[in-house]
């Protein structure tokens, strides 16, 4: 493809690449000690977020997936259109097959959270509302009343766990 002057005169104004691979762009100093479970400590994590329409949802697994590594009882629960988070039939044009890169990150992230101990609920009710089936759940991930959503939050908080509510509109 021919450039014309002022598309090369464009591409040259700034040197690239500005910094070699492996240059730092930010410092690393942590400002808060990096804190442990104590006995009995909960966590846990809300998702009402879509997969893939932010990163919302895949961030809030991450910071779950942290806490249970550091000694947590970690607990996620999805609700909502977060449901979707969990179906193992996620793909195109089959079952499993990636249509784009990172497709199947919140998959493979929360099997990776329950096979290290993690526990992960879902409301039925979420699932319903997109014609999602149970059978359809990422195995392991457990299917929750409707009702469920507020007790298992005042079962948590009575417990003193830390809440991380995530909420995508």
């Amino acid at each position: 493809m021919e450039l014309t002057e002022l598309e090369r005169q464009s591409l040259t104004e700034v040197p690239h690449p500005s910094l070699p691979p492996g240059s730092n762009l930010y410092g690393s100093t942590k400002l808060f000690p990096d804190y442990q479970a104590e006995d009995g400590e909960s966590y846990l994590t809300l998702v009402h977020g879509i997969a893939h329409e932010s990163s919302v949802s895949f961030v809030a697994i991450l910071q779950a997936t942290r806490a249970l590594r550091k000694g947590f009882e970690s607990v996620i629960y999805f609700y909502g259109p977060g449901a979707m988070n969990c179906m193992a039939t996620r793909g195109f044009p089959h079952t499993g097959d990636s249509a784009f890169a990172g497709e199947h990150n919140i998959n493979a992230q929360i099997e990776t959270f329950i096979k290290e101990g993690g526990k992960v609920y879902v409301c039925r009710f979420g699932l319903s509302l997109h014609g999602l089936r149970e059978e359809d759940l990422i195995e392991g991930v457990i299917p929750a009343h409707p009702l469920d959503i507020q007790d298992c939050v005042i079962h948590y908080t009575r417990k003193g766990a830390i809440v991380n509510s995530t909420y995508m509109l």
